[in-house]
C-alpha cells in the first residue's frame, strides 16, 4: 500500500516516516510523552527535525528515570515565594514518591564498628 506523506516527512524512509505514520497529529494526553517533545522541541534550536528524531533514542534513554513527581518537589523547592517553599527537610522527603527515601537509606546503611580501644598497661 503506498501511503501519502507530507512533503516534510523526507523521500527516504526512516525516523522521520515512522514519526510521520505514528505519532504526527494524533492526540496524545501522556504527560511523560509531552515532556519527552518538550526536551526535543528544545534540543531542536537550529536543527533539524529529521536530526532530532534519530537522537531520540538517546534522549529516551538518558531520561529514561526521570519522575515529574519528583520534579514537582523540587521546583517547590525553589519557589520565589518562600512561603510556598517547603520549611523543612522532612516535609520535602514526605512529599516525594515513596514516602521518605531518606529514611530509607538511613535504615539500609551498614553500621560502621569503630575497633575497641586496647588499654595500655603503664602510667600515662
Amino acid at each position: 500500500m503506498d501511503v501519502k506523506r507530507c512533503v516534510w516527512a523526507g523521500q527516504a524512509a526512516g525516523a522521520m516516516w515512522t514519526y510521520h505514520d505514528t505519532e504526527w497529529g494524533l492526540p496524545n494526553h501522556d504527560d511523560r510523552h509531552h515532556f519527552e517533545f518538550l526536551v526535543l522541541e528544545g534540543a531542536q534550536a537550529g536543527l533539524s527535525w529529521s536530526t532530532i528524531l534519530n537522537k531520540r533514542a538517546g534522549y529516551r534513554k538518558n531520561f529514561a528515570d526521570f519522575d515529574p513527581a519528583v520534579e514537582r518537589v523540587i521546583l517547590r523547592c525553589i519557589e520565589k515565594d518562600p512561603a510556598q517553599r517547603p520549611s523543612s527537610a522532612s516535609q520535602v522527603a514526605a512529599a516525594l514518591p515513596g514516602g521518605d527515601p531518606l529514611a530509607a537509606a538511613i535504615a539500609a546503611t551498614p553500621t560502621i564498628r569503630r575497633p575497641r580501644r586496647i588499654p595500655i598497661a603503664g602510667p600515662r
